[in-house]
């Protein structure tokens, strides 16, 4: 199916553009992390997380004060929101204080939270989820999600510059490194929860932008053979508009799916589909302008190497030529 045929945009004529844009973003994220940070989830942080389902509407105020009255030690640091649809009247109690980490007493703390309510008179009420996750078991989550992050970087380095040249694998682990700054910059200016969920949206778009890198690459590759005279710019601006099509049906398919996930996919997956939404959109632009600017400031403007060494083609001599090259070497022959 090819939804463009015969294009010939100049995208390497906004590459400089591009990347002031990205550093922008990246800019900009960075001052709201430092300054707000990222909500760590439950499983980051942790605590315990109770959701309970009231009978009648409440509002989160009313719960706040109840937390901050009955709670031992106070609900300060308690996160209260209302929780999937609204006409359900589920709220959602965070609060970062656990219990011991064995046994029975790990429900010590959700059971403070729902006697606090009960104090509160704020009618009857269900507990319809709990997540409880000990400080050590958080710690420890963390760490793994760094490794498995920075380990996926490098491996995605070693096997372009294998498959590639090293120029190829630097350009797509750039461009991989892009996408995660940009994806925790908009985690952070929309405050979502960084959760484990979180973090398997984050490696499939890692997986996701490298894999369309990869079918850039590969076309820039394979026009290097047959354009060998032509600048290193004009043979990636091709590469990218061969590939334009099958880049635009395959983004915007992904896109689609986590946009529907994200409209009905309920609460419990909107950090999971907004992240995969955020990291579709800026895979395949990192994949466009990005990897390929890199690649074209790594390698220049020049011709390609192949063209300045390419052997000189020997011109076949005519057959009128041969005749008479025939006819003086055996006059000579003879005169000797």
């Amino acid at each position: 199916m090819h939804i463009f045929k015969h294009t010939n945009f100049d995208f390497l004529k906004w590459r400089v553009h591009a990347i002031v844009l990205s550093w922008v973003i990246i800019i900009a994220g960075a001052f709201v992390f430092f300054t707000r940070g990222i909500p760590l989830g439950i499983e980051f942080a942790g605590g315990t997380s109770v959701i309970e389902k009231f009978e009648q509407p409440v509002s989160i105020q009313q719960v706040r004060q109840a937390i901050d009255k009955g709670f031992p030690g106070g609900g300060s640091e308690a996160v209260i929101n209302s929780f999937g649809d609204p006409a359900r009247n589920q709220v959602m109690i965070r609060v970062p204080t656990v219990g011991a980490e064995s046994g029975t007493a790990l429900t010590t703390t959700a059971n403070q939270v729902e006697n606090a309510l009960r104090q509160a008179n704020l009618g009857n009420f269900s507990r319809v989820g709990t997540q409880i996750v000990g400080p050590a078991v958080g710690q420890e989550l963390r760490g793994k999600a760094l490794l498995a992050t920075v380990f996926s970087l490098i491996g995605i380095l070693a096997y372009l510059a294998f498959r590639f040249q090293f120029s190829f694998g630097v350009g797509a682990v750039v461009a991989t490194i892009h996408d995660l700054l940009i994806t925790l910059a908009f985690l952070a200016f929309f405050r979502y929860d960084l959760t484990l969920n979180v973090i398997a949206a984050i490696l499939t778009i890692t997986g996701f932008s490298t894999n369309d890198t990869i079918v850039i690459f590969d076309r820039i590759r394979e026009n290097l053979r047959s354009m060998r005279r032509d600048s290193m710019l004009h043979v990636i601006n091709v590469s990218i508009n061969q590939t334009l099509g099958r880049t635009v049906i395959t983004s915007g398919t992904a896109f689609l799916t986590a946009l529907a996930l994200f409209l009905f996919g309920g609460e419990v997956l909107h950090g999971f589909a907004f992240t995969m939404i955020v990291g579709i959109i800026t895979g395949t632009y990192s994949s466009v302008f990005i990897a390929a600017a890199i690649v074209s400031f790594w390698r220049g403007d020049a011709p390609t190497r192949a063209a300045s060494h390419a052997p000189a083609t020997a011109t076949p001599a005519a057959p009128a030529q041969q005749q008479v090259q025939r006819k003086k070497t055996t006059k000579k022959a003879r005169a000797s």
